[in-house]
């Protein structure tokens, strides 16, 4: 793989162009209709950035979308979001990065605008430069950079991303530039749900050590969220899952005790985490991993007496409401919710890349699927869907 990128970072730099690209593209045209088609990719417009797609990692919000449950979501549209890629051309105005250089998409921007009281804030990486327009499929512009090669009409970005194509064009705000040095298979994977994971733990839950956590929902970003609560010393971590086939990797990366809702019949898992939690009082810090507001509930409720913390990582399908009682909140719990985990995207997929390089942050494992091929893609699907996959990362090149 690196022999390959390398080549290709060879070629862009001496023949990239400002014209339209032709290639291949996994596009949407409707609920679970994701068809191989080719379009045609628009040269970079003012600060705006094109780029080779390496590889795709498939994360469930592509295949929420596809499903139809995002209130966002727009047809026809190219999905994709994590993703390792090279520059191919820049547009008028970018700085940042240049042709060749690899780089990680964020769903996420960051402007850094000293006008921006997002970027300027250390609370929250919540940056709205471009959010208006984004969540319409289009560039800040108004307009897309994806037309269909058949007929030429239209078809919407996603997430500001749109990596399901082997090329692609973001806002630079929303690019991240990494070591060339990094495998882009798993920088890839610090472009949404590994980082989202991480970052509710260190960033929004900010986990004390010797602390007790419950993680429900052990998938990817569950078992981020399990890594780095060990990495921080938690002295007691649990996972809640229906699947008793995750439970070895879990215990693996931290677990103490694995949980199956099913063996429990109808005490809810609430009442069953409680008892056993270490104080009898509940856990201090949970995350909900899954985006069921049933299980939203049950992790406010599990978490401690007096003073627990509950975090919201998972997106609940739209239209959906979270219930339980305002007793829960004067009792002392607090429940507060995380994207991208809190991480302001330039700056922290660069950091987060350069620690997995050292060996501080292990991604190996998240990687349980590879396959060849835009039209592949269709494969990487039914592998998310087996309920054994945590990333399957297709490779275009």
């Amino acid at each position: 793989l690196s022999r390959t990128i390398e080549k290709l970072s060879r070629t862009h730099r001496s023949s990239s162009t400002m014209e339209p690209i032709k290639c291949k593209a996994m596009v949407a045209f409707g609920v679970n209709d994701l068809r191989e088609e080719e379009v045609i990719v628009a040269p970079p417009k003012a600060g705006e950035v094109r780029m080779k797609v390496m590889c795709n990692a498939l994360c469930h919000t592509d295949i929420y979308t596809l499903s139809g449950q995002d209130p966002e979501g727009l047809f026809p549209s190219i999905l994709g979001h994590e993703a390792g890629c090279v520059v191919e051309a820049v547009g008028e105005g970018v700085t940042s990065v240049k042709v060749g250089d690899h780089v990680v998409p964020g769903y996420t921007p960051q402007c850094k605008g000293s006008d921006c009281m997002f970027c300027m804030s250390p609370k929250t990486n919540l940056c709205p430069k471009i959010r208006g327009t984004q969540g319409k499929g289009v560039m800040p512009d108004g307009t897309s950079r994806f037309t269909l090669a058949k007929d030429g009409s239209t078809v919407y970005h996603f997430m500001g991303c749109s990596t399901f194509a082997e090329y692609t064009v973001l806002a630079e705000i929303s690019i991240a530039k990494i070591d060339p040095a990094a495998s882009l298979e798993k920088a890839c994977l610090f472009g949404c749900g590994i980082s989202t994971g991480l970052g509710a733990v260190w960033n929004n839950a900010k986990v004390e050590p010797f602390s007790s956590v419950a993680v429900f929902g052990l998938g990817a970003v569950g078992f981020a969220v399990v890594q780095a609560a060990k990495a921080v010393g938690a002295s007691h971590i649990v996972g809640i899952d229906v699947n008793p086939n995750k439970f070895e990797m879990a215990k693996k990366l931290g677990c103490d005790v694995c949980y199956n809702p099913k063996d429990h019949g109808d005490e809810p898992m609430q009442q069953v985490l409680v008892k056993n939690s270490p104080t009898g009082f509940g856990f201090d810090y949970t995350f909900d991993c899954t985006g069921n507001v049933n299980v939203m509930r049950s992790a406010l409720e599990a978490a401690h007496r007096g003073w627990g913390q509950c975090c919201l990582v998972g997106v609940a399908a739209a239209g959906k409401e979270i219930a339980t009682r305002p007793f829960q909140f004067i009792t002392g719990r607090r429940c507060f919710g995380t994207a991208f985990g809190g991480w302001k995207t330039r700056d922290a997929i660069p950091m987060l890349t350069d620690k997995m390089m050292k060996g501080e942050i292990a991604v190996d494992h998240f990687i349980t699927h590879r396959f060849n091929g835009v039209g592949e893609t269709t494969k990487a699907i039914d592998a998310l869907h087996s309920g054994d996959c945590l990333r399957a990362v297709v490779h275009y090149c």
